[in-house]
């Protein structure tokens, strides 16, 4: 099978490798489509994700689609040919945090795409059963692969608890702050401002139901929100980019007992934070550790209304141009916003 390793910073080869067959329990699957995440693109473009560094070489992506091709022993209800949604995050379900339902933190978890097991940039895969999710017929291959992603905003949606005719501010509209934006409004947002740099970003966000876009290049996004709102503040204050100061922006936004949520992943190792600023308002801060058993609501809410969704995904690149994928991403060309690589 082909497989595409990232062996360098911003290097990419494909080799071939054998498929290994599916274990008792597990369902193997030809991996059809993979969205790239921001995540991703740390690796590639930094060598890490905060603190965690790369170990080479590595095969990244981890919001996949597929079709299954075989099923190993003990494994039943599934055919050949189904299309499926396949889950990275393979939990222990003994250890404490797992008993107390906080999966997402399990002590032993395995996570595909990190260093030291292989992601989904690769023609096969083989999964625990519990892993593989049936791919709705509304949906097609590429929008599908927003399920991760997707589960990640209803996770942050948890801490934000937004409620009808609250007011928040979101920073960064790549693809988790352009979801963000449409969970916020979905939730009943009166007034949702997005803050980006890039023009089509912030076009993109109108387009997903942002209700005021800022342009943090021609003006102050704090002072502009603390004037837009009578100096108030934000009830939800989301930071979906986590660089030029956006963290310490979210905490100047939110008003006085207000919610701050951090779902981007900075890129250094220390990060610093106005801790008075925090403390004066007495804020709610709040970090976003992946997703915790939210899949089926978001592969749902795709089902029920993929028409929303379907400007997010801009480009559709084959594995074959995986590292130039990248290079447009990591450049924000040709109006870019979700990447998805074929299989």
């Amino acid at each position: 099978m082909r497989v595409a390793e990232l062996i360098e910073n911003r290097r990419f080869r494909i080799v071939d490798e054998p498929v290994p067959d599916p274990a008792p329990g597990e369902i193997q699957a030809r991996v059809r489509t993979v969205g790239v995440c921001g995540s991703d693109l740390h690796y590639f473009s930094e060598g890490g994700v905060g603190d965690t560094p790369c170990v080479y070489p590595m095969v990244l992506g981890h919001e996949p689609t597929g079709e299954v091709t075989r099923t190993g022993a003990g494994v039943s209800g599934w055919q050949p040919g189904d299309l499926v949604i396949l889950e990275p995050a393979v939990y222990c379900y003994h250890c404490e945090l797992c008993r107390a339902g906080r999966h997402n933190l399990c002590s032993n978890l395995k996570f595909f795409s990190t260093p030291g097991t292989p992601g989904f940039f690769r023609e096969f895969v083989n999964l625990p059963a519990h892993n593989i999710l049936p791919l709705p017929r509304e949906l097609d291959l590429n929008l599908g692969t927003l399920f991760e992603p997707l589960a990640i905003i209803l996770h942050s949606m948890k801490f934000a608890a937004p409620s009808l005719g609250d007011t928040a501010a979101v920073f960064g509209a790549g693809p988790i702050g352009l979801l963000t934006v449409v969970a916020l409004k979905l939730a009943g947002a009166s007034r949702v401002w997005c803050v980006d740099p890039l023009p089509h970003r912030r076009e993109l966000a109108k387009q997903m139901g942002a209700d005021a876009m800022i342009d943090p290049t021609a003006v102050d996004p704090v002072r502009q929100i603390q004037s837009d709102t009578g100096k108030r503040g934000v009830d939800i204050a989301i930071d979906c980019a986590s660089k030029d100061n956006t963290i310490n922006q979210c905490l100047d936004v939110a008003r006085s007992a207000g919610r701050v949520v951090i779902t981007g992943i900075p890129s250094e190792a220390q990060v610093k934070l106005n801790f008075h600023v925090i403390r004066r308002k007495e804020l709610f801060f709040y970090t976003v550790r992946r997703s915790n058993h939210e899949t089926e609501t978001g592969i749902q809410m795709l089902r029920e209304n993929p028409k929303r969704f379907a400007p997010l995904i801009t480009h559709a690149r084959p594995l074959e141009e995986i590292e130039k994928s990248f290079h447009l991403l990591e450049n924000y060309e040709d109006g870019v916003g979700k990447i998805v690589v074929t299989l």
